[in-house]
């Protein structure tokens, strides 16, 4: 069937041509009747079933005068391409909304009393096709009617014109326990439920540029946190059920190819890419290690940063964030305290299938935010309060890459060393090591669900002059799945193990069962 496009009395589509009989002049009683019939036929109520309604071929007479009024007023505008299609059969309620749009154009020209001035045949043809299509006519003035009643109640009701709201509720069950020889902590195997709920604004000034505003209350916690640092969790390392702001940065454009960001509680993640399908912020990997590389996990807080796209391939992006901005104390603020500088590489094929990017960030700990965790805590209980509270510098460098083999299958993996050095000790000097690669299923088992297997070595001190250095290599292997109940529900069950976790032989082993909700 034919649809048509209405112009609403504006002449877009057909080209007024000249009339076939002499215009003559509408008197003010000849106006009177048809705004009147209009106005009665509008009023009826009886509205007939579309399905008991025969279509209006192109051979009918209706047909043609509706035709002929549209080639001489220009009330209806046509397609988007331009054409009118005038030789397709409609339906009853597609002829009507053609005939009100004529309606509509021709009470506006008797009312200016400009050309085309209407004939009397013309008004007789409308006359009797008002008649003809009386019920379709009241029908589709309810139906606008209605349409703008419900608008004026969204518009009167919508929560802003120019910010959105998103939410995320992540409920946690997660239960552990530490084995092997030299393990004393066999109290560590309580089973824990916890929850972490997220509101992110997002508003736009400019339609180019964002304001994020997140508030989060967040009591997770990872069952072995106090045997282990290597099974922290994705979504919560927090106790603090208040709701808080924990995240605000305005991004904007600098231009058609460079993108800038300015906030507080800036990640490295905010301006470089991070090149693995596992980070989600919680609908992602389980485990903190598998999340992403730890070597983004710097000092970090308040600061700026810039994404500039040198291609259609290539990005470049730079970050500088201070780990207590905020603070006017001795020893800290943006450039007298803990930062990061850092600075990425990235490349991505332009089939999306492949990407790589080569991160380097540069980082000083200030002695007055000690204990210093070096990779966010991450690591082995060696890289915790590494310097023992000295200041201390480091040089990290991150290289992160993912294949994606077919729609159902893909292949990622990061590299990351550091090295640091203590600024009050020169003997005093580590290197840390961290790699992981992972296997990604999406859509296993369901459209919008996915498998995902992660192997790697947490951030471990394989060097070191005046500080501990890690005797063995621990290994985590993360499997998990994430089922889609729909596309706002999601339930993941997943087991993280970590072998030689504390340097002694012992095994952590955590189960996890995540369900998030999203709107």
């Amino acid at each position: 069937m034919a649809a048509l496009a209405i112009s609403g009395g504006a002449m877009l589509g057909t080209a007024d041509r000249a009339a076939a009989e002499s215009p003559v002049g509408v008197n003010a009683s000849t106006e009177a009747t048809l705004l009147g019939s209009i106005d009665s036929e509008m009023a009826l109520d009886q509205v007939t079933s579309v399905s008991q309604l025969s279509d209006v071929q192109p051979t009918d007479w209706a047909f043609q005068a509706l035709q002929s009024l549209v080639e001489r007023y220009g009330c209806i505008a046509g397609y988007p391409d331009g054409t009118f299609k005038g030789n397709r059969p409609l339906s009853r309620y597609e002829f009507a909304a053609g005939l009100n749009a004529c309606l509509d154009r021709i009470n506006d020209l008797i009312k200016a009393a400009t050309d085309p001035l209407a004939t009397k045949e013309d008004l007789r043809k409308l006359q009797k096709l008002q008649e003809e299509f009386a019920a379709e006519l009241a029908a589709l003035r309810g139906r606008v009617d209605s349409l703008e009643a419900r608008t004026s109640e969204l518009e009167a009701n919508q929560f802003s014109t120019t910010t959105k709201l998103s939410g995320q509720v992540i409920f946690g069950m997660q239960g552990g326990t530490l084995t092997g020889d030299d393990s004393d902590d066999s109290g560590a195997e309580n089973v824990t439920f916890s929850q972490r709920t997220r509101l992110l604004l997002v508003t736009s000034f400019t339609g180019k540029d964002k304001l994020f505003t997140r508030l989060e209350s967040n009591s997770v916690r990872s069952p072995l946190n106090d045997v282990t640092g290597l099974t922290n969790l994705s979504y919560g390392n927090g106790s603090d059920t208040n709701f808080r702001l924990t995240f605000l940065a305005y991004e904007f454009p600098l231009s058609d190819r460079a993108t800038a960001i300015v906030g507080q509680d800036l990640l490295l993640e905010d301006a470089h890419p991070v090149h693995t399908p596992l980070y989600g912020g919680g609908n992602g990997a389980i485990s903190a290690f598998a999340d992403l590389n730890p070597i983004y996990r710097q000092p970090t807080y308040g600061g700026a940063g810039i994404r500039w796209r040198a291609s259609d391939n290539f990005t470049v992006a730079a970050l500088y964030s201070a780990g207590n901005s905020a603070s006017p104390d001795e020893g800290r603020g943006l450039f007298d305290g803990s930062y990061s500088a850092s600075v990425s590489l990235n490349y991505t094929s332009s089939d999306d299938r492949f990407s790589a990017g080569l991160l380097y960030a540069h980082s000083y700990y200030s002695r007055v935010d000690r204990p210093f965790n070096v990779l966010g805590g991450s690591g082995t209980k060696n890289t915790f309060n590494l310097f023992k509270g000295d200041s201390f510098d480091s040089d990290n460098i991150g290289f992160q890459t993912q294949y994606r083999f077919s729609e159902h299958f893909g292949m990622h993996g990061f590299f990351g060393y550091t090295w640091a050095d203590s600024l009050n000790n020169d003997d005093a000097n580590a290197d840390i090591l961290t790699w992981g690669v992972g296997f990604t299923f999406p859509d296993l088992g369901k459209e919008g669900s996915m498998g995902a297997l992660t192997v790697g070595q947490p951030p471990t001190v394989v060097n070191a002059d005046g500080v501990d250095e890690d005797d063995n290599t621990p290994i985590l292997v993360e499997a998990m799945y994430k089922f889609a109940l729909n596309d706002n529900i999601y339930l993941t069950p997943g087991v993280v193990a970590v072998f030689d976790a504390n340097d002694n032989g012992d095994t952590a082993v955590m189960g996890v069962l995540r369900t998030e909700f999203k709107f």
